[in-house]
């Protein structure tokens, strides 16, 4: 049986299946987890599913993860905290009692011009996470905002809402960051960019990675802190993945970028496990019993990230795919290239391209995702069409034999869909594309070709892919295959392996591509330095040394 029909014949029981198991009731498996367990039927904002909490009862400080803001719109913006006095600990250290939480939000950092106040409530079932989205803003503002709960008073954090949906704006700066295993090295990135001048940052995937992580941190190797136990293991419940986000979001340099920028967000495979593809998991684990821990993967992704309601998963589902704009510059299509994939052809690492990787019944996006983005472009008024996603979409062959090897997980295993994707943007008259990428913990600039294979073929966009934020440890600035891929790869215009993250400046006329990067980051400190520059022209697609 093909992968597809396994997928289409299969998926709707699993699903019914793991959206219907009882918040009380374990499933018995084999391997690292002992159980796995995922609630369901959580109530909604406000119901009352638990007594009140006394905030005076908490003693210590509850805001020990920060504050995040995340999809601003014209007229709103999403604001995050969680209430963890004890973050390493499962329950957070607080009782399974709802708390109560005001919220401000100002025009100055002083707060002395209180635009919008009130209070949501942080409950047990969301894990003491609160998503405050604030409506009737005014479009294209800089705001402040801030939480309290009894005496204590959150940090400080920096949003703004997007332009006017027809406005004319004329520029913005965005920045794109992926792949931050916490046990590879400290996030020194964050800290520069906490300090950079961006309007909003896109997260790319790999947030959080399933591996174990030992009691110094791994490649951190503290000597100030024992990491708990629980901590050295993979996570597979539902308590094992809201874990793992307290002790990546207790990082100071991800809290600071969180305060200073509104995130936008996608996930790619670690924040559920590596390399998975829909309901098949990297493992010989039966298809019921990863779309639990998917279930519950998915649900702690959603509690800890500064996403809005739409996006509340429903068991092992999670519309993650959404549409933004930035006036009428650019409209941005997030991508979730994971969840609703063929499985990977002849497995998922590098292998010889075969006839299924050009099958067109096998798919990146899933058919109603793709529909979606086609239709979206089709629609579109915007300058320019941005795509944020995980993988790289580009092909990249990976050696000089006449016939390469090529990734299966990437974009190269799925040629079908990546040409259907290519043709609508053609169809559609998109003159402007531009793919955000993460995923490989290096830095690509790409020109997206009608055909790979000839050099000479139309130029119909443009791929940057930002390199890790701590994945790979330090990385080199010339990684020993560095020679091989840009002559295998003529449209390739720059490779840098070390960490760092990318800015993208768009304007009326050009975009601005600035590769930044530090020389290390398995010790704190390091500085940063632009590595390379490049712009491209609007209506002239193809990548220029700035």
């Amino acid at each position: 049986m093909t992968p597809a029909a396994h997928q289409s014949q299969h998926a709707p029981e699993l699903r019914a299946a793991a959206r219907h198991i009882g918040r009380r009731r374990f499933l018995t498996v084999t391997g690292a987890a002992a159980a796995l367990a995922f609630a369901v039927n959580l109530p909604a904002a406000g119901t009352a599913a638990a007594a009140e909490l006394d905030p005076a009862r908490i003693t210590d400080n509850p805001f020990t993860l920060g504050v995040a803001s995340g999809d601003p719109l014209p007229g709103s913006v999403l604001l995050w905290t969680r209430l963890a006095p004890a973050p390493y600990q499962p329950d957070g250290g607080l009782p399974a009692e709802r708390v109560p939480v005001r919220w401000e939000l100002a025009r100055d950092e002083n707060f002395r011009r209180v635009a919008r106040r009130g209070t949501v409530t942080a409950h047990p079932e969301f894990h003491h996470t609160v998503h405050v989205e604030v409506p009737h803003l005014d479009p294209d503002r800089v705001f402040y905002y801030r939480f309290r709960v009894g005496s204590w008073i959150s940090p400080t954090g920096r949003t703004r809402t997007a332009p006017a949906t027809r406005a004319r704006a004329a520029e913005l700066t965005l920045a794109a960051v992926s792949c931050q295993a916490y046990a590879d090295g400290y996030y020194t990135p964050y800290g520069h960019l906490a300090q950079d001048d961006v309007d909003v940052v896109f997260h790319l995937g790999d947030y959080l990675y399933e591996y174990a992580i030992n009691s110094v941190g791994n490649n951190r190797n503290y000597t100030d802190r024992t990491l708990p136990d629980l901590f050295n293991r993979e996570t597979v419940t539902l308590e094992d993945y809201r874990l793992r986000y307290a002790l990546y979001k207790s990082d100071p340099d991800l809290m600071a970028a969180h305060a200073a920028h509104p995130f936008v967000v996608t996930w790619d495979d670690h924040e559920t496990e590596n390399n998975y593809a829909d309901d098949i998991p990297e493992n010989n684990v039966p298809p019921e019993e990863f779309l639990l821990r998917r279930a519950s993967a998915y649900r702690a992704y959603w509690e800890n990230q500064p996403l809005r309601r739409p996006q509340l998963p429903e068991g092992p589902d999670m519309r993650l795919y959404r549409r933004l704009h930035w006036g009428s510059l650019a409209q941005f299509d997030v991508l979730d290239t994971r969840q609703y994939r063929s499985n990977q052809a002849y497995g998922d690492g590098a292998q010889l391209p075969g006839p299924d990787i050009d099958d067109p019944s096998r798919t990146m996006t899933g058919q109603t995702q793709e529909r979606w983005l086609l239709d979206g472009w089709r629609a579109s008024r915007a300058l320019w069409n941005v795509v944020p996603q995980q993988v790289t979409f580009s092909q990249r062959k990976l050696d000089l034999n006449p016939v390469a090897k090529l990734s299966m997980d990437a974009w190269d295993g799925y040629r079908a869909s990546r040409r259907r994707v290519l043709d609508g943007a053609k169809a559609a008259g998109v003159d402007n594309l531009m793919v955000l990428t993460g995923d490989v913990h290096v830095g690509y600039a790409f020109d997206i070709k009608d055909d790979f294979d000839d050099p000479a073929s139309r130029t119909l966009g443009t791929e940057i892919v930002a390199t890790s934020i701590a994945s790979g440890r330090n990385g080199a600035e010339k990684p020993a295959n560095w020679n091989t891929y840009m002559t295998a790869n003529p449209h390739l215009k720059f490779y840098d392996g070390r960490r760092g993250y990318v800015t993208v400046s768009l304007g009326r006329d050009l975009a601005r591509a600035d590769f930044k990067t530090v020389p290390y980051v398995t010790t704190p400190g390091a500085p940063i330095s632009t590595a390379a520059s490049f712009v491209t022209e609007a209506g002239e697609p193809g990548l220029k040394p700035a």
